[in-house]
């Protein structure tokens, strides 16, 4: 049975993109450009993995995860986030820490790095 990701993004071709790619390695991919979106889907597919861009206008990813984190049913899921910001990596690396994630990656990122970081966590 094929794993499940979920990705949020809403930057809408790259979370086209992604969930095509995805799914030609195999992957069930569903996909949200919004947070409340987001962690509708996380409830209704439980997914294997998700994939929180961290800078979403409506709730950012840290806010997704933390809510995650607070629901029994998704706080073990693993949760990869996603920036295309220049933020200061210490910055992030505490907080994704903090919130009991699986890491991060920075956009623009090839998709053969985002498939090998995705195997390490599922």
């Amino acid at each position: 049975m094929p794993k499940k990701i979920l990705i949020a993004d809403d930057e809408l071709e790259a979370l086209s993109i992604l969930e095509k790619k995805l799914k030609q390695s195999g992957y069930c991919c569903t996909a949200a450009s919004k947070g409340e979106e987001a962690l509708k889907m996380a409830k209704l597919d439980k997914p294997d993995l998700v994939i929180l861009d961290i800078a979403m206008p409506d709730m950012d990813g840290y806010t997704i995860a933390s809510r995650m984190k607070e629901d029994n049913a998704l706080k073990d899921v693993p949760i990869l986030f996603v920036t295309g910001k220049e933020l200061e990596p210490k910055g992030i690396e505490e907080r994704v820490e903090n919130l009991g994630a699986f890491g991060y990656i920075t956009k623009p990122c090839t998709f053969q790095e985002m498939l090998d970081k995705i195997k390490e966590f599922i």
